[in-house]
C-alpha cells in the first residue's frame, strides 16, 4: 500500500497543479524540503482551505479533534467541494472527541469520494463513559497526530486541531499555536505516514461502526453547508481571510518557503495498543535526531509535565552551561488544571536548577493580537508544541512534553535544520513574552514569585496569578495524587 501511495505522489508531481508548481522549486533545492511557519490562526485556516481547493487527486486528513463549529463546518465544506470534483478524500479522526458527531460523520462518509475512519473507537457509542470505565487501558491511549496533505505534494502539520479557538474565530478564547506548511520530500513522508495509520488495525471505517445515513440526513448536511457559508459571522471571517497578505502570497505562488533538511518523526500506530517497543517511541528517536543541547534549549509547550526524571535531565543540562528557557501556560491560562498541577510541583526544583520559567498570561491588555480583528478573543491560552536547540534545529509538531505524549498517545512532528527558524523563535520569545507572560522566580524567602511587566513596570505577585484560595487548595491536592503518568 505504501508503494502505491508513493507512485501516486510521484504521478501527482507531474499531473497536478500543485505538483507542477512545487516540482521546479524542489528541483532547485535537491534533497531539501520547503517550510513556512503558520503562526496566525487565520492564516493556518486559510492554508488548509486553499490546499483543499487546489487538490486534484487526494486529500489525506488526520486529526485528534474536529469541532462541529464554524471553522469545522467551513473546512468540511472545503473537503466536500474537493470530493465533488472527484478528489479522493480520506478523513481519519481520533474517536475521543467525536461525541455527538456520529450522524454527521456517517453522512459525510456517504459521499462516494469520501471515506471516514475512527481511530481507537469507543465500543458503546451512546454510553461512552461506561465504555471508558470498562475498557480504560485501551481507550486511555489516543491518536494525537495532526496533518493535512494535498496530492502528496503539500502538507500542514503542527499543534492545531480543527476548531474556532485554533483559527482565531472564537469569540472568547484563542489558542496561541504553531503549524508548518511543508512541500518537497517531507510531504511524501507525511503521506506515507498517513497510510500507515489509515491501514492500521486501530483505524475502523465508520460504515462498520455507525448507522448508514439516510437521504434526509444527506440533504440536511447539504443545506447546513449553505447556511454556514451565508452566516454573517462566517462571511465576516472569510472576508477577513481574503485581506490576508499570506493568502495573497499563497494564491500567487510566491510564498517564501525556507528550504532545509526536514525529517518527519512519528510514533508507530501500534503504540496506541501498547505494542510498540519503547525504543521505537517518538521521544527517544527525537532525542537521537536532535542531539544533546550544548549551548541553548528554548522549549514551548502548552502542557509541560517533566516529571522527576525530566527535571533531573534539564537541571543536568543547565549545570553543563546550557541556557534553558521554558514557556508554558499559567494556571489562569491553562485549559487542563490537572496538567498544571503536574508541572507546578516541579517549578521550584527547575528554578533552583537554573532553568528560566515563563508562564503565558490569560488576559491580554492593549490591542488584540494581529489576526483577531472584530472577532477578537478576550483571552488566550498557549497550545503550541515546539523547541529549538543551539539556534540550529527546530521541532514543530503535536508532542507535548508530558508523560501522556511520551508513553500513551501517538504523536508526530518535524525536525527542521534551520538557524533562521530557530532565530525567529528566539526573537519571538524575547519580543513577545515580556508583555504576554509571567516570569516565575524564587524570592528572597525561597518562595515562588510571578513577575508581570506592564509598560516597562515590573509587578511582583507572591500568589499564583488569577487563583483563588479554593483553586490553590485544589491545585495542591491534585499535585499530590498519583496521576502524573496520566497527564
Amino acid at each position: 500500500m505504501a508503494s502505491h501511495t508513493l507512485v501516486t505522489a510521484l504521478d501527482a508531481a507531474e499531473t497536478t497543479r500543485l505538483g507542477r508548481t512545487i516540482r521546479p522549486l524542489a528541483e532547485a533545492h535537491p534533497s531539501l524540503s520547503g517550510v513556512f511557519a503558520l503562526v496566525e490562526g487565520r492564516d493556518a485556516f486559510a492554508a488548509r482551505v486553499l490546499l483543499a481547493d487546489a487538490a486534484e487527486r487526494t486529500l489525506d486528513v488526520q486529526y485528534y479533534i474536529w469541532r462541529n463549529d464554524m471553522s469545522g463546518k467551513l473546512l468540511l465544506g472545503a473537503l466536500r467541494r474537493a470530493a465533488d470534483r472527484g478528489v479522493r478524500v480520506r478523513l481519519l479522526l481520533d474517536d475521543n472527541s467525536t461525541s455527538g458527531l456520529d450522524a454527521l460523520l456517517a453522512t459525510i462518509d456517504a459521499h462516494p469520494a469520501i471515506e471516514v475512519r475512527l481511530f481507537n473507537p469507543y465500543g458503546l457509542r451512546r454510553w461512552r463513559l461506561l465504555s471508558l470505565v470498562t475498557d480504560f487501558a485501551r481507550l486511555n491511549r489516543r491518536m494525537h497526530n495532526k496533518s493535512f496533505t494535498a496530492d502528496g505534494q503539500a502538507t500542514i502539520l503542527g499543534g492545531r486541531n480543527v476548531g474556532d479557538e485554533y483559527f482565531g474565530a472564537h469569540e472568547d478564547l484563542s489558542f496561541a499555536d504553531l503549524d508548518v506548511m511543508a512541500v518537497g520530500p517531507v510531504a511524501q513522508d507525511v503521506e506515507r505516514d498517513f497510510e500507515r495509520y489509515w491501514t492500521d488495525e486501530s483505524a475502523h471505517p465508520v460504515e462498520r461502526l455507525l448507522s448508514r445515513a439516510d437521504p434526509a440526513s444527506i440533504a440536511a448536511l447539504e443545506a447546513s453547508a449553505g447556511l454556514i457559508e451565508r452566516d454573517p459571522a462566517a462571511r465576516a471571517y472569510v472576508e477577513a481571510l481574503s485581506s490576508s497578505s499570506f493568502v495573497h502570497d499563497l494564491v500567487a505562488c510566491r510564498l517564501p518557503f525556507e528550504w532545509a533538511a526536514v525529517r518527519l518523526v512519528s510514533d508507530d500506530p501500534a503504540k496506541a495498543r501498547g505494542r510498540a517497543a519503547e525504543n521505537d517511541w517518538m521521544w527517544p528517536r527525537l532525542e537521537q535526531i536532535v542531539g544533546r543541547p550544548e549551548r541553548e534549549l528554548q522549549l514551548i509547550s502548552a502542557y509541560f509535565v517533566p516529571g522527576e526524571s525530566g527535571v533531573e535531565r534539564l537541571v543536568d543540562l543547565a549545570r553543563r552551561g546550557v541556557a534553558i528557557t521554558v514557556l508554558t501556560n499559567s494556571l489562569e491560562a491553562t485549559d487542563v488544571p490537572a496538567v498544571h498541577a503536574g508541572y507546578a510541583k516541579r517549578r521550584k526544583a527547575l528554578l533552583e536548577g537554573g532553568i528560566t520559567l515563563l508562564e503565558m498570561r490569560r488576559s491580554l491588555s492593549g490591542p488584540a493580537p494581529k489576526g483577531r480583528g472584530k472577532m477578537g478573543s478576550s483571552s488566550t491560552s498557549l497550545h503550541a508544541k515546539t523547541f529549538s536547540v543551539d539556534g540550529a534545529r527546530v521541532f514543530i509538531g503535536s508532542f507535548n512534553f508530558d508523560p501522556r505524549s511520551a508513553r500513551l498517545n501517538t504523536e508526530m512532528g518535524l525536525v527542521i535544520d534551520s538557524p533562521e527558524l530557530a532565530s525567529r523563535l528566539a526573537g519571538w520569545l524575547a519580543r513577545e513574552t515580556p508583555d504576554r507572560a509571567y516570569q516565575v522566580q524564587l524570592g528572597a524567602n525561597g518562595k515562588l514569585q510571578w513577575v508581570e511587566r506592564r509598560a516597562g513596570v515590573e509587578i511582583v505577585q507572591d500568589r499564583e496569578p488569577g487563583s483563588t484560595f479554593a483553586r490553590r487548595v485544589a491545585l495542591s491536592v491534585l499535585s499530590r495524587l498519583p496521576i502524573e503518568w496520566l497527564l
